[in-house]
């Protein structure tokens, strides 16, 4: 409301049971930003199972189908439809795009932003039968309810809203640390674009171990940008009691400084002073 950028975010938490599923939910990232994280993490497919875009209107202002936003952007997939019986339900189209991992990146170009996207990842040779088991174990889930322990057969599910905030399901332990890291260099090249000719600007993620250190340390994280300059981009980073929800400003002083040397590439990330 006061037009403040969006804070970087961060929470994890393992599903409880041990039923080895870990839960994130963070922001500020465009599904585009994530999904070569998503298809590394992936089975052998992808399927789309949600998608809302205002990049994709027909004449009459209406959201596009996913197969036609698809067939645009020249991305090979299989259609499975469900039917009208999936009308109104929340995270869930009347049709499933199901593509090859590997396609994930060029369905996600940066080219058009979804507002609402789901998608879940599925063995390459699945069934129309088990997509029809997927699409009823998706549309009868209760609100926050895990999905990944009802599937045993998927590794990863993502549900991004705004192209902003993230929510994901993995059985990926490394796959948590990895959206911290990225979620770190996204926003050190935000500030950085601002001060380069050019329209973006390449940075390097820190390593697993770092951002494996700080979710050990806390599992709710906040992040401002510090201090920016041409040579140097410093983020504050502040455990939070609980996961982060709009409107929770940052606390009165950091717990960790991540920083970014912008001749080296060379992140740091070490207790505030």
């Amino acid at each position: 409301m006061e037009r403040r950028p969006f804070p970087l975010t961060f929470s994890v938490r393992e599903n409880e049971g041990g039923a080895g599923v870990w839960q994130v939910a963070a922001c500020a990232a465009q599904a585009g930003e994530l999904a070569d994280l998503l298809a590394a993490t992936a089975n052998g497919a992808v399927a789309v199972v949600s998608l809302e875009t205002n990049s994709y209107l027909d004449e009459d202002w209406q959201p596009l189908p996913p197969s036609l936003i698809a067939a645009d952007l020249g991305v090979p997939c299989t259609v499975h439809p469900l039917g009208s019986w999936t009308s109104g339900t929340h995270g869930l189209a009347e049709e499933l795009l199901v593509m090859d991992r590997a396609l994930l990146p060029r369905f996600l170009d940066g080219t058009w932003s979804p507002y609402e996207l789901s998608l879940i990842d599925v063995p390459a040779d699945v069934s129309a039968d088990r997509l029809d088991e997927l699409a009823l174990t998706l549309g009868t889930a209760r609100d926050g309810e895990p999905l990944l322990g009802r599937l045993e057969d998927s590794r990863v599910w993502f549900s991004g809203h705004d192209d902003c905030y993230v929510l994901l399901e993995t059985r990926d332990p490394a796959l948590p640390a990895a959206v911290l890291a990225r979620l770190l260099a996204l926003l050190a090249g935000s500030a950085l674009t601002g001060l380069a000719e050019g329209p973006s600007v390449r940075v390097p993620e820190p390593g697993p171990g770092p951002t494996g250190q700080l979710i050990a340390a806390a599992p709710h994280w906040i992040g401002a940008l510090g201090e920016v300059t041409e040579d140097l981009v410093t983020i504050a980073l502040a455990a939070l009691p609980r996961p982060w929800r709009l409107g929770v400003a940052f606390p009165q002083r950091a717990d960790f400084t991540a920083a970014f040397d912008v001749r080296s590439g060379i992140w740091r990330i070490m207790p505030a002073e």
